[in-house]
């Protein structure tokens, strides 16, 4: 049974108050100040820097991020302590948001896939035989295959230039920090 953690359970409730939080219609109007604008529009505001990574274009995207979330996240947190993860997600958050950024992303951007992305990422090296059931399509993998799958659907997706209103390098920086994050970790302990 997954039982949920501190970090991990704080992550979704936060994440569920700004989503819904913003969609009333008395605050429906702040929704705008939280999402990351590029900086070089009128729009862009530091605090935007994090709070997107909190925010959700939807409904669905908010709840498979937040599903993801629940499903990977307490077993890294358990192994990790509560302030290690919280940095790791953090980071794979603000890492996603730079490759984004980098590569060219003029579209405001939203979401905590980035952060996701990182997790997942990490629960594949962490534990990479472990058996994944996937929801679509419902077949049994190994975490390892499972990553190396959606990182080259984000990958391909991204190149292509495919117009899916999701950022792909996004995800694949959130993945890209938090491997290099994993590799200086192991190689300079990091313990809180």
């Amino acid at each position: 049974m997954n039982n949920l953690t501190e970090v991990v359970k704080q992550l979704i409730i936060i994440n569920a108050i700004l989503f819904f939080g913003t969609n009333l219609p008395m605050l429906s109007q702040f929704r705008e100040y939280f999402i990351l604008f590029p900086p070089q529009t009128q729009y862009f505001k530091p605090i935007q820097l994090v709070t997107h990574m909190f925010m959700h274009a939807d409904m669905g995207h908010l709840f498979f991020n937040m599903l993801t979330l629940y499903f990977f996240g307490p077993m890294i947190e358990r192994l990790w302590g509560s302030k290690k993860f919280l940095v790791y997600y953090l980071a794979c958050g603000f890492g996603a948001m730079i490759l984004h950024l980098l590569i060219g992303g003029n579209a405001p951007v939203l979401g905590a896939s980035g952060a996701i992305s990182g997790v997942v990422l990490a629960f594949a090296v962490l534990f990479p035989n472990a058996r994944i059931m996937l929801l679509i399509p419902p077949i049994p993998m190994k975490a390892k295959h499972m990553v190396l799958i959606f990182l080259g659907i984000d990958l391909f997706m991204g190149l292509s230039n495919y117009n899916t209103g999701i950022a792909h390098f996004a995800h694949l920086g959130g993945a890209l920090f938090g491997f290099l994050l994993i590799m200086i970790w192991r190689k300079f302990p990091f313990n809180m």
